[in-house]
């Protein structure tokens, strides 16, 4: 049975120039795969500067969503420094039509 998987990902220091290298690619990637995602996109600080990726994945397990991060461009090219894949529970929120209990 497929869940939802949370991906949360850190940038190495520098890492930006290399992200907008790939960025091509890296979309094309995303479009790809749509039908897996509920949701995606970089992380910044406050200045704007990106920091990292939150992705949603729909997965069967965490190691197929781990296989479906490693595909991606902005993997094979090493920008993340650190990947978190965790289980995820949607249960409240405009996302879940309000609340799921």
């Amino acid at each position: 049975m497929s869940g939802f998987y949370a991906i949360i990902t850190h940038d190495k220091p520098g890492a930006t120039a290399t992200r907008m290298e790939k960025l091509k690619e890296h979309l094309s990637h995303i479009e790809a795969g749509l039908d897996r995602l509920a949701v995606a996109g970089p992380l910044r600080d406050a200045q704007g500067n990106f920091t990292g990726s939150l992705l949603v994945v729909k997965a069967e397990s965490e190691a197929d969503a781990r296989a479906l991060l490693e595909q991606d461009p902005y993997y094979k090219a090493q920008i993340w420094s650190d990947i978190e894949i965790r289980a995820f529970n949607a249960a409240a929120g405009d996302w879940v039509g309000g609340k799921s209990w």
